[in-house]
């Protein structure tokens, strides 16, 4: 009897908490959806008839190389924003939009974080941006983007085949083309593989399922702390959301449950390479974000990545804000009360001091955390809390070919090879990151290769008989943090080996899978190794991706308590250690750090903006 008693006043407790939190789920809602208080960033179109590309580079490095001088710092600012990255630059251009003065800080030498380029030898390459999703002309994200640059950056779409999954030694050698379009994306794939329908089927059932549940990732950061502590602490959350029900599970997991094809289960999990973690450690929540993102097709920016800072600095600086570069800030400066109330930047050796009510952080959460906090803060327990259920996401390798030649000389196309030694791909990611790293410059399991000149309709102008490649894979920091010290540009001889045999490596698998191209065609070539991503971009173990994207970030606790707000009064995060990593990613960083600001949902206000920019179109072909 006393059981019996007990089971029931379990279940009304929990009936009693499901109440509780659904009214005040459906309380929170109603709010946001239509009693949202601040300014609306979107709430005007002020997009503008195109004006001609601006192709001279010295011209635009006088809005993307604003170097800092402390006459150069606007008076009476409204906030701070540390980092020129898509996560900063995107949430200025939201705050300019309501009229507010921000001023953004790059250490670097020009703005635009990963959406930065850079030129050798005649030769412009893109460190960041190789294609962009979800950017159909009626979409949120693409009517977002298309207010913040005013309309002026343009976007070029890819083949379609957009990628190529490549599998195998070169005597033995499979390729499965990767379509657009939800209809024939399957489709496409069943032709490769027969037999395997119910298979395919079934991966797009959950990957579109779960990739739509992404909203409530958004929702549980902006809910009211207590809120989302309690939808985490009941379990209700996995119930409410597909994603977060998902989010624990591997892909591997999921796919290895779906299909024994081998080289089927390498296809369905390639994409791992967008977000860095391997397929037995990924979630398959974040997996399934990144399919649905390319569903519909992929794009690259017209004129390259550098547009997208040059057509966003301009609204910034309209505002009375401004963006500086080679302005490293050393640390945040807070008052009595410990709220955040400026920036330390260092010039040369002097230390420059800029007030402002709000700081904002677009450095990720590690370097503001541990390197930007006084100790005493850092020591904070919400703090070390924070950093305790996150760890460093895996480093980054470039490499970059300057090729003399077209892109119809060569071979190349507007697409993405995946190319991948075989198809057991956690086992060869493991071996690969667990030798040592002579073996793993010789062995390199997998290589993504495009070329941005073949993306880029304004290329053959700028650079008439020039193409360029960008080759991306992963490496250890710990391979080459012996060199990190070491000045950039003039790193020790061993190290210089080293990177030299990665190059190797990589250039060979480019020339077995490329026929046209041949070692005479390259006219440059070069590495960036984890080490040169912690000095340029300031990532900390040299990941390009920022926090681990594994299962554990999927955590609905964790979900819950990485947010804008911070335990610090003031001081707020944007960018990709916010929400997800990648361009989108980070964008949607910012719209949430955007919302906790001006205490509005402005990812509804985009939903709303893209409704309205549908609307008017179907007014204008009825026309």
């Amino acid at each position: 009897m006393s059981n019996q008693l007990q089971t029931t006043e379990l279940t009304a407790t929990m009936w009693l908490t499901v109440a509780i939190v659904g009214v005040s789920l459906l309380i929170y809602l109603i709010k946001y959806a239509f009693g949202s208080s601040g300014p609306n960033p979107f709430s005007l179109d002020t997009r503008e008839p195109l004006k001609p590309m601006v192709h001279n580079r010295k011209e635009k490095n006088k809005v993307l190389k604003q170097g800092f001088l402390p006459n150069k710092v606007p008076e009476n600012l409204d906030a701070v924003i540390i980092g020129s990255g898509i996560g900063g630059l995107g949430l200025a251009v939201v705050l300019a939009k309501v009229g507010k003065k921000v001023l953004v800080l790059e250490q670097h030498d020009r703005a635009g974080g990963c959406c930065h380029t850079f030129t050798e030898k005649g030769f412009e390459f893109d460190v960041g941006i190789h294609y962009i999703g979800n950017l159909l002309d009626h979409k949120p994200f693409r009517c977002m983007l298309d207010q913040m640059t005013n309309g002026q950056l343009q976007w070029e779409p890819l083949e379609n085949p957009f990628d190529q999954v490549v599998i195998g030694p070169p005597e033995n050698r499979r390729r499965y083309p990767i379509y657009s379009g939800r209809q024939r994306f399957p489709d496409e794939l069943k032709k490769c593989f027969p037999g395997e329908e119910a298979a395919i089927d079934e991966y797009m059932r959950l990957v579109l399922k779960i990739g739509r549940g992404v909203w409530f990732l958004a929702v549980i950061k902006q809910l009211p702390a207590f809120l989302a502590e309690l939808l985490v602490r009941s379990g209700l959350i996995r119930y409410v959301s597909p994603f977060f029900k998902m989010a624990s599970r591997s892909v591997t997991e999921v796919i290895n449950g779906l299909t024994e094809n081998k080289d089927l289960r390498a296809v369905f999990a390639y994409i791992f390479g967008t977000y860095g973690n391997i397929p037995k450690e990924a979630s398959f929540a974040m997996h399934s974000l990144l399919v649905t993102h390319y569903l519909n097709g992929a794009w690259y920016p017209k004129g390259g990545a550098s547009e997208i800072a040059y057509h966003m600095i301009p609204i910034i600086e309209k505002a009375g804000g401004a963006v500086l570069v080679r302005a490293p800030v050393n640390r945040i400066l807070f008052n009595e009360a410990r709220e955040a109330c400026g920036v330390s930047v260092m010039k040369g050796q002097e230390e420059v001091h800029t007030q402002a009510p709000m700081i904002i952080s677009n450095a990720g959460i590690f370097n503001t955390y541990q390197q930007l906090l006084p100790k005493e803060l850092q020591a904070m327990p919400a703090i070390q809390k924070q950093l305790s259920m996150v760890k460093n996401g895996m480093g980054g390798l470039s490499i970059f070919l300057g090729l003399n030649g077209t892109k119809e000389d060569l071979g190349l196309k507007a697409d993405n090879y995946w190319i991948f030694s075989e198809n057991n791909l956690d086992e060869l990611m493991i071996k690969y990151n667990n030798s040592d790293r002579e073996e793993s410059s010789r062995n390199i399991p997998i290589l993504f290769v495009a070329s941005p000149s073949a993306k880029d309709p304004t290329w053959e102008e700028r650079s008439p008989g020039k193409s360029t490649l960008s080759l991306v894979s992963f490496a250890s920091y710990d391979w080459f943090k012996e060199w990190k010290d070491d000045k950039p540009t003039n790193r020790a001889p061993d190290y210089k080996e080293l990177k030299q045999a990665f190059i190797e490596t990589s250039l060979q698998i480019v020339l077995d899978n490329f026929p046209k191209i041949t070692r005479d065609k390259v006219e440059f070539i070069d590495a960036g190794t984890p080490i040169t991503n912690t000095h340029y971009i300031g990532a900390p173990k040299g990941e390009i991706y920022g926090v681990d994207h594994g299962t554990s970030r999927f955590n609905p606790q964790l979900c819950a308590s990485i947010r804008p707000q911070t335990p610090l009064k003031n001081l707020y995060l944007t960018g990709q250690d916010v929400f997800v990593c990648g361009f989108a990613g980070a964008l949607a960083g910012a719209l949430t750090c955007g919302s906790a600001i001006l205490h509005r949902n402005l990812h509804l206000d985009a939903i709303t903006l893209a409704k309205k920019t549908k609307m008017h179109n179907s007014k204008l072909k009825g026309e």
